[in-house]
């Protein structure tokens, strides 16, 4: 604004500044103007040189004067371009200055608001201060409530322990008295062997029947979600009992296909299940690393074993005590469990991981069947090992004891079925499967009650029988969709139940 108005004062002291001359020039030359207007032959030539002379400078001036006018058009079109921009900027000066206004409202507005928060932040800090002085004292009081818990705890363990030295003293005077009967009891059955087998060996031996071969699908049981990966009969009876995929293990009915009761409480895949000899307890080895035991007639989970640091695969419990239990997984190592006492005894350490596991008859030795194709056995008291054979040229998936306990069967991954005799640990058959082979690491196979016979699962949905006196496939069912992982054959002699990935179980009859 100030550049316009010293511009036009500066061109119109220009345009006086020419007026002046200009009058001041026409004053200066009347005179020749006067003389010019006489006749020139009045004149001398001195006049007339003056005249041209003075034309020649009222030229210049008219010429001064036309520059000066086209500059002064020049100054008025800046002025009027300034005066423009000078408008322009009066106008972004008053948006600029209505927008300080707006900003000094907002500002004063968060002020107050600021004011306000940073009085409910005093306010707050306050009551946090009140709430950890109460916290403090709350903390001391709980630490003082868990040291005198602690105390009650060691004095009630205290009492436990010597309840548990009394029971245990107890309960070794009662296995002694079983111990002695057993061995009364077998040296008894020692003269009724022909051959070498006995046909009348346990508890329950009334029931035995011969098994017959299986030819009918006589039940299909949708039974788990995402595959049933292992199933057993309880002993000396037509119950069923199944583990999979779903994390649950479910007991049925084979004669109707119903379900009789579910247990839950296992938190990863249900990979090998067994059941104590007085049907009470059911044990399941899970993909979560640990064993889960259930109490069978309350459904309640009664033990959880920890200790391995892998999925557990394999799990047998004694044929003599139903209080041992051995369980393999994959961290390569055998642990034997006390059932009574709910912890590990005894930890065997493997250089293969082990597939399968199974008790001898008197309890006192475990053989174990490894991905490198072994059986490897060992002594339950001292976890030495015994003996180690190889059996398969791979993986073992199964170990199945005879009911007499005299011939032991393994399968293996190259879809062979070895017959072994536990007494000099000679193969005693060889049995070929014209399958596609079995479908798992884990994939069951079992003998018949009568020893007769031997089922196994393939990969193809197939399930093969054998005749074991000549080694030759005498039947192969079919009704299964997807690869068989596990077979089991009721010690009643019938029926014969099969599951597969799909989690069907088949009951055959």
């Amino acid at each position: 604004m100030a550049q316009g108005d010293v511009a036009m004062e500066a061109i119109k002291h220009a345009l006086k500044a020419l007026r002046k001359r200009h009058l001041v020039e026409e004053g200066a030359h009347s005179h020749a103007f006067i003389a010019l207007s006489r006749p020139i032959v009045s004149q001398g030539s001195e006049w007339k040189e003056k005249a041209e002379n003075l034309e020649l400078e009222l030229q210049q001036c008219y010429k001064a004067q036309s520059r000066l006018s086209e500059q002064l058009v020049v100054e008025v079109a800046e002025s009027r371009t300034l005066k423009a921009l000078m408008q322009e900027k009066e106008t972004a000066i008053s948006e600029l200055q209505n927008e300080l206004t707006q900003a000094r409202d907002e500002c004063s507005r968060l002020a107050v608001l600021l004011e306000e928060k940073t009085k409910a932040l005093e306010l707050l800090i306050s009551e946090h201060q009140e709430v950890k002085g109460q916290l403090e004292a709350t903390t001391l009081r709980a630490d003082n409530a868990e040291a005198e818990n602690k105390m009650l705890i060691d004095r009630w363990m205290l009492e436990k322990m010597k309840d548990a030295e009394r029971l245990n003293e107890a309960n070794a005077l009662y296995e002694d008295m079983v111990d002695r009967l057993k061995q009364s009891s077998m040296e008894h059955l020692a003269h009724q062997q022909v051959d070498g087998v006995v046909r009348r060996c346990e508890e329950g031996a009334e029931y035995y029947v011969e098994s017959t071969v299986p030819s009918t699908c006589k039940q299909r049981i949708p039974a788990h979600d995402g595959g049933c990966t292992s199933i057993l009969f309880e002993h000396n009876s037509s119950k069923l009992v199944s583990g999979g995929q779903d994390k649950a293990v479910k007991m049925w009915d084979a004669n109707t296909g119903s379900s009789t009761r579910t247990l839950y409480g296992c938190l990863g895949t249900v990979l090998d299940v067994c059941i104590t000899h007085d049907n009470k307890s059911v044990v399941a080895a899970s993909s979560s690393n640990t064993l889960y035991v259930w109490d069978v007639s309350s459904g309640r989970v009664r033990h959880t074993l920890t200790g391995h640091v892998d999925k557990v695969c394999a799990v047998d419990v004694s044929k003599v005590s139903n209080r041992n239990v051995v369980s393999a997984a994959y961290d390569r190592t055998i642990k034997v469990w006390d059932l009574q006492k709910g912890y590990c005894v005894n930890t065997l350490l493997c250089y293969s991981n082990c597939n399968a596991l199974c008790f001898s008859m008197d309890g006192q030795t475990i053989c174990s069947g490894h991905v490198n194709g072994n059986l490897r056995l060992w002594d339950i008291q001292t976890g030495k090992l015994l003996s180690e054979i190889a059996a398969h040229s791979s993986a073992v998936t199964s170990l199945s004891l005879s009911r007499n306990g005299n011939m032991l069967l393994s399968s293996g991954r190259d879809n062979l079925h070895n017959l072994f005799d536990t007494r000099t640990l000679e193969i005693c058959a060889t049995l070929r499967g014209n399958g596609s082979g079995l479908a798992s690491n884990w994939s069951r196979t079992c003998m018949s009650p009568d020893d007769g016979y031997v089922a196994a699962g393939s990969a193809d949905g197939s399930v093969e029988i054998w005749s074991v006196a000549n080694a030759k496939i005498v039947s192969t069912l079919k009704e299964h969709t997807s690869p068989v992982l596990c077979c089991a054959w009721s010690n009643l002699g019938k029926p014969l139940a099969t599951c597969d990935k799909n989690g069907n179980i088949c009951i055959w009859s």
